[in-house]
């Protein structure tokens, strides 16, 4: 097991999880190349200020995020203390009222710039977007819904993730909110929660027996991978359908996420409960064909508007 890093800002960059990023990057650049082309062009202001929020949004996310399941963490650290991943709070390497501090002031800042950037790109719904974002979130683990505890955090995550960070995105560049390119937002989102569902199998145990509901928690391990392959599959389907959008382009991402899927049914038997090592390639075969299938979706997109 590796040390916990020494200095404090080696510690807040543990803390941050720059390898989670893509989750939100990937939706803000798709939701960006949708957006194009829609003012004849590049708004290079419009997409400052949705990479800022991104930044800012994902900041709020993972930090609330541990302050919230400092608990359920601490659990599976003391069930696995060999195998389970360090964690920011449970094992010391920042106390929990920085994280609930330092989210707070990104989930403030990010609200703020949704506010003011509204104004000054004249997208007047961008406050109104950025709250919503938001409050997906609030929802999603801190209380009185605490959805991620309760049943439905999957779903919330779909919707955060799949549908209404995007769809600001696009509505930041295109300053529409109806869009062609949105209907790619439909096999996204099944990704998306195929996603959410696999997040939840190297936390099976320790969910359960922190009386955490997520999908994998209650039906088991098997049914959150079969459920996770059959959302992959069905993702990769509705990107093909995707009919206002050319077959080229629809084709490309479709093909993309159906390589990956079978990478990870290949991987799929070997991915049990307990089996950590096993399930993190199981999900990266996952979010491999997701992302790149986005970004290929977002280039081919940023292609067609810009040539």
């Amino acid at each position: 097991m590796a040390e916990a890093p020494a200095g404090l800002w080696a510690r807040w960059w543990f803390a941050v999880k720059p390898g989670s990023w893509p989750k939100l990057l990937v939706p803000c650049l798709l939701g960006q190349a949708i957006g194009l082309g829609a003012e004849g062009g590049v708004r290079v202001d419009a997409l400052a200020a949705g990479l800022a929020f991104t930044a800012l949004t994902t900041l709020f996310i993972v930090l609330l995020n541990d302050w919230g399941d400092r608990s359920v963490d601490a659990l599976k650290r003391r069930m696995y203390p060999r195998t389970s991943g360090k964690k920011t709070i449970p094992d010391g390497i920042l106390p929990a009222r920085a994280l609930l501090a330092g989210g707070s002031a990104a989930g403030a800042a990010a609200l703020s710039l949704g506010v003011l950037a509204g104004g000054w790109l004249d997208r007047p719904l961008f406050g109104v977007f950025a709250l919503g974002c938001l409050l997906i979130f609030v929802a999603y683990t801190l209380p009185p819904i605490r959805a991620n505890y309760r049943g439905g955090g999957e779903l919330l995550e779909m919707l955060g993730v799949g549908v209404a960070l995007p769809w600001t995105q696009a509505y930041l560049q295109g300053g529409a909110l109806a869009l062609d390119g949105l209907w790619l937002l439909v096999g996204f989102s099944l990704l998306a929660l195929a996603s959410a569902i696999a997040s939840g199998l190297a936390d099976e145990r320790s969910d359960r027996r922190g009386g955490k509901v997520t999908f994998v928690s209650r039906f088991g391990n098997l049914a959150g991978r079969r459920a996770t392959e059959g959302l992959g599959f069905a993702g990769a389907v509705a990107w093909l359908a995707t009919a206002p959008l050319p077959l080229w382009l629809r084709a490309a991402p479709a093909v993309i996420v159906l390589f990956e899927v079978g990478r990870m049914l290949a991987v799929s038997d070997a991915a049990v409960t307990g089996a950590f090592e096993a399930q993190r390639r199981y999900k990266a075969r996952l979010h491999a064909g997701m992302w790149r299938g986005a970004l290929a979706a977002a280039m081919l997109l940023a292609w067609r508007h810009l040539t």
